[in-house]
C-alpha cells in the first residue's frame, strides 16, 4: 500500500506512512534494516506521548531554533532513517537556518552514502557533505566518527536527530552544542544535549523550521534569551511524566 492509498481519515494513517518511508527507504538502499526495529521502538514512545508534541517539546524546537540562528557554523547530522523520513523537511530547516546537511551512519558504505546524498539533493539540496570523510570524531573508532572537516567537524551546534549516545557523547566532548531529536526521554543522547527535543522527527524537523522562520527578524538578545531560558531537566521530565502517567492528557 502507497501513501497515497492510504485514507485520510485511517485510525493509523500518519503512523502508516511513516512506516511506509522506512520500507522504501530500505527497498532505495537509504536506510539500513536495523533503521526498521529503531522506527518501531520510536513508535512505540510516540504511541505512550500520546503522537503529539508536547508544550515541553515546542519550547524545545523553539529554543533549537535560537540556537541555530545564534550558530556560527550550524550542521544538520542526517542518518538513514531522517532521510527516508524527513528530507525535504530537512532541506527548508537548513535553509531557514544557513546550515550544512552531512550525512553519517552507523552502517556506512559508499553506496549509501551516496544514496542519501543523492536523495537530499532531489529533494532539493544544493550540497551535501560527508562524502568526503576528512575529519574526525576523535574517540570513535566506528566509522560513525569519520566526518567532513569543514562540516560537522568544524560546526559548533549540530542537529543529531536518532543519534546513538556515544557519538552524542563524543560529539558534547568536542565542545559542540547539542541539539538531539529523540523519542525516548531516557535515552543518553537526549541527556547529554543542551537541547533535547522529546518528539517524532516528522513533527520536530518542521517545527524547528516554522519557529525559525517566526524568529529570523528577531534581535540576537531575544534569540539568547529564548535559548539560554530552555530547561532541558525540565522537557525531560515533561515527557518522562506524560509516558508515566498513561493518561496522554496535556501537560
Amino acid at each position: 500500500m502507497a501513501d497515497t492509498e492510504i485514507p485520510d481519515d485511517h485510525p493509523r494513517s500518519a503512523s502508516l506512512r511513516t512506516r511506509h518511508r522506512i520500507e522504501a527507504g530500505v527497498e532505495k538502499g537509504i536506510t539500513s534494516k536495523q533503521g526498521l526495529i529503531a522506527q518501531g521502538r520510536g513508535e512505540a514512545f510516540d504511541y505512550l506521548l500520546g503522537e503529539r508534541t508536547l508544550p515541553s517539546a515546542d519550547e524545545a524546537e523553539r529554543a533549537a531554533a535560537a540556537r541555530l540562528l545564534l550558530a556560527d557554523h550550524p550542521v544538520v547530522s542526517v542518518n538513514g532513517n531522517v532521510a527516508a523520513l524527513v528530507p525535504e523537511e530537512t532541506v527548508e530547516l537548513a535553509e531557514a537556518v544557513d546550515a550544512d546537511i552531512e550525512v553519517n551512519l552507523f552502517n556506512r558504505t559508499d553506496e549509501r552514502m551516496t544514496a542519501i546524498a543523492d536523495h537530499l539533493r532531489a529533494h532539493g539540496a544544493e550540497e551535501v557533505k560527508g562524502l568526503s570523510g576528512d575529519g574526525e570524531i576523535p574517540g570513535l573508532e566506528h566509522a560513525r566518527g569519520t566526518v567532513d572537516a569543514d562540516g560537522i567537524e568544524a560546526a559548533d551546534v549540530v542537529v543529531v536527530p536518532l543519534e546513538d549516545g556515544d557519538r552524542a557523547e563524543a560529539l558534547g566532548a568536542m565542545g559542540k552544542t547539542e541539539i538531539v531529536i529523540d523519542l525516548n526521554p531516557a535515552s543518553r543522547s537526549p541527556r547529554v544535549a543542551e537541547i533535547p527535543i522529546i518528539d517524532n522527527v516528522v513533527r520536530a524537523v518542521s517545527n524547528v523550521t516554522a519557529h525559525a522562520n517566526d524568529l529570523a527578524d528577531a534581535p540576537r538578545e531575544e534569540l539568547r534569551y529564548v535559548a539560554d531560558s530552555f530547561d532541558a531537566d525540565e522537557a525531560l521530565a515533561a515527557a518522562e511524566t506524560v509516558i508515566r502517567d498513561g493518561s496522554f492528557a496535556d501537560e
